[in-house]
């Protein structure tokens, strides 16, 4: 099988698996305890967290806290609605945020949604609802990759008298981190494991928590922390700071060979202001569940693999102005770290052979 869906979810890092196996803790093992317990082997798991979390860090601007969640999903909805009950108010969100930012706005019941052009970029200049309280313009999309000036965000928030949410999950450990209130990202993005991600906030932003019980996590996330998950999370992390320039440049070459592999094709969203491990595509009348089913050994997606399966149309792609149809003949590839360029070429022969056969 060929592994072209880095947006949906990435491969383990071989060094995240190594940190993370001490802490599996079986039987005579003194690796698994609760990093919340006084005694020795609480301590032991608690500074395996603390290290963890130290690298994590690392990627993130000077002058905060990470708190770590079970993924970004949580970590959004912490900062979102802990900082709505902290200071209530209209939430603005890009047009083409992810589902679990615009899904928890419309849930507070202030949704505001800003407007975005065709290259799916988010214009700061536009206005914002009066008495904004929280602007929430993610760093690259899911979907698309558009990487958005979120300095301009940050700064615009800042003149509002707003908190600046920054969802960072596709950019955290591949771009430069982006100034923000908050940031949410999650360890599976970048060659980490599953089932946890972190919120950063930026000193002096406070938020009501909301869940209760034992106060862990600095008394805004309550429950028992994996010091296993925590491990592989950190060692990705700092595995991404020593590679960025590296990944970088690799995943620019893969980049520039998909675009002449799908010379044919129409690309969704802008080349440029964009993360080049994602390459959105569209055909006109293809039929993306044919050609799935088709090139079912090459793994890649019509969309976010968060919505799959809701029958509707990508509302990133409508919201740089495709249509239903167009939206619903589109393709998203995305590579990384572990990809190959054999693997990038075999792929897009069967894709584009496939998709020839449906005419």
């Amino acid at each position: 099988m060929i592994y072209l869906d880095y947006q949906a979810t990435t491969p383990l890092a071989p060094e995240a698996r190594e940190a993370m196996e001490p802490w599996l803790g079986g039987p005579g093992s003194a690796q698994f305890g609760n990093p919340h317990s006084p005694h020795r082997m609480g301590r032991m798991a608690a500074a395996a967290v603390k290290v963890a979390r130290d690298q994590v860090a690392a990627l993130f601007p000077a002058g905060g806290r990470v708190i770590f969640t079970s993924g970004a999903t949580e970590a959004i909805n912490l900062a979102m609605r802990g900082a709505f009950a902290a200071r209530a108010g209209p939430v603005a969100c890009s047009a083409i945020e992810h589902a679990a930012v615009l899904d928890t706005a419309r849930a507070l019941g202030q949704h505001r949604e800003l407007k975005v052009t065709g290259e799916g970029l988010c214009d700061p200049a536009q206005a914002l609802p009066e008495g904004t309280r929280l602007v929430a313009v993610m760093q690259a999309n899911n979907e698309i990759g558009t990487v958005q000036p979120t300095a301009d965000w940050f700064g615009r928030a800042q003149e509002a008298g707003a908190l600046y949410l920054c969802d960072a999950v596709q950019a955290y450990g591949k771009l430069a981190c982006a100034e923000a209130d908050m940031i949410a990202v999650s360890a599976h993005k970048l060659h980490g494991p599953k089932g946890i991600g972190a919120l950063w906030l930026r000193d002096g932003v406070e938020l009501a928590p909301i869940s209760t019980g034992g106060g862990q996590e600095q008394g805004l996330r309550s429950g028992t922390l994996s010091p296993m998950l925590c491990a592989g999370f950190g060692a990705a992390a700092a595995l991404a700071a020593d590679r960025m320039e590296e990944d970088a440049a690799h995943v620019e070459a893969l980049w520039q060979r998909a675009r002449e592999l799908f010379a044919g094709w129409a690309l969704n969203g802008g080349a440029e202001e964009r993360w080049h491990g994602n390459i959105n595509l569209r055909q006109e009348g293809l039929d993306v569940a044919r050609l799935m089913s088709d090139c079912r050994d090459v793994m890649f997606s019509a969309g976010s693999a968060c919505a799959s399966g809701s029958g509707r149309s990508s509302h990133v792609l409508r919201a740089i102005g495709l249509s239903g149809a167009q939206a619903k003949s589109s393709i998203r590839l995305g590579f990384g770290r572990y990809t190959t360029l054999s693997e990038l070429e075999e792929a897009a022969e069967r894709i584009i052979v496939a998709a020839s056969q449906q005419g």
